[in-house]
């Protein structure tokens, strides 16, 4: 009886154990198939298109005034009094430096003296003359004395005329010994001190100081001869500071007929309406020569990469129902704002992935954002 239980229950642990290992191999998994299980990295994407691009050089400029003057003297002496410092504003006529007169005023009061003696005696001469004339009509004189008190008179009428002519030349000299502005502006730099020795006889001439008017500025910009059949008026110029911000858009207005002899460079002229708070006279600026506009792809700033000296850019591309992104090789123009211009390596429609850029690799999923 025992035999028999025990032979029953060893039958149906047999079979339980044979339904175990049938059941294991029903549910073992199949292969999934290679990179299905991938995580795309998720991105934006721009579309490439063609944006019109200008083709320029860039240059550096000078800022001038149209209207600016080198004060130099004109006379020379001790300078006494500099009565404005640089960057003041003056006006026409204000008294700018003083040189000291003195010899000169002592000329002055000569002349003015020989001035005074030359009139007594053409006075008297005067006198002496009518009565002269008055005897020899009543037949007083001879005709000879009358024509001597004559030739005196007009010698002594030159005299005093030649002394009035050198006392208002010493006069004018004297105020040369002034130095007034020419009109209104600003003063520019000022190298001499009181003091110091002045004069035109120097080599060079002693420079006081300039005056620039502060409007009606240009900027001069010198264009390389290789560009000569390029350079026309009504070309295009940005004017930018030395960070490569746009301070003002001009055009050339001015082609020199000649070449420089120097730098065998050609100058030419752009206006500047910007006020003197922002350019002022001899300031350096960058100037952008636009020669042409060329329809050319463009992508942001932040989609570029660099490796090894090469630029590169990350592309989405389809390949067997998934996206990668594809290292490719671009060669980079002119920065159009925030963005490059790409001369090559890009085609139109082409999607730039422009967002986690930094953490793609060559040939990593993707997954572009709904909109992107």
């Amino acid at each position: 009886m025992k035999k028999n239980v025990l032979m029953r229950t060893f039958g149906m642990g047999s079979l339980w154990l044979m339904g175990l290992v049938a059941l294991g191999c029903a549910k073992k998994p199949a292969e999934a198939p290679a990179g299905a299980g991938m995580q795309g990295l998720p991105v934006q994407t721009v579309a490439v298109t063609l944006t019109p691009v200008p083709q320029s050089s860039e240059y550096v400029a000078t800022i001038k005034s149209r209207r600016s003057a080198t004060m130099l003297p004109q006379v020379s002496g001790i300078l006494t009094q500099i009565r404005v410092r640089s960057g003041d504003h003056v006006k026409a006529g204000q008294v700018m430096m003083e040189i000291d007169p003195h010899q000169q005023l002592a000329s002055v009061e000569a002349a003015r003296g020989t001035e005074r003696q030359k009139k007594a005696l053409y006075d008297y001469n005067t006198v002496e003359l009518e009565r002269q004339r008055k005897l020899f009509e009543a037949g007083v004189t001879s005709k000879d004395v009358f024509d001597q008190e004559q030739q005196a008179f007009q010698n002594a009428k030159a005299d005093y005329e030649s002394a009035v002519g050198l006392r208002k030349s010493q006069e004018e000299q004297l105020a040369y010994y002034t130095i007034r502005a020419p009109f209104d502006g600003i003063v520019g730099d000022i190298p001499v001190h009181v003091g110091d020795f002045a004069s035109p006889l120097n080599s060079p001439p002693t420079v006081l100081t300039t005056v620039d008017e502060g409007k009606d500025l240009e900027a001069y910009i010198y264009i390389p001869t290789e560009r000569a059949n390029q350079v026309r008026q009504g070309l295009a110029v940005d004017l930018m500071d030395t960070s490569g911000k746009l301070i003002e858009k001009t055009k050339i207005d001015f082609l020199s007929p000649e070449v420089d002899s120097n730098m065998q460079e050609i100058l030419v002229k752009a206006p500047v309406h910007a006020t003197p708070e922002v350019l002022r006279t001899a300031q350096m600026v960058k100037a952008r020569v636009i020669w042409s506009t060329t329809p050319m792809a463009v992508v942001p700033v932040l989609a570029v990469t660099r490796q090894g000296g090469q630029s590169f850019v990350f592309v989405a591309r389809q390949q067997g129902g998934h996206t990668f992104a594809v290292q490719t090789g671009v060669t980079l123009g002119d920065t159009v704002g925030n963005a490059y211009s790409i001369t090559s390596g890009l085609n139109v429609g082409d999607k730039v992935i422009v967002s986690s850029t930094q953490f793609l690799v060559n040939g990593m999923p993707v997954m572009p954002m709904p909109g992107a």
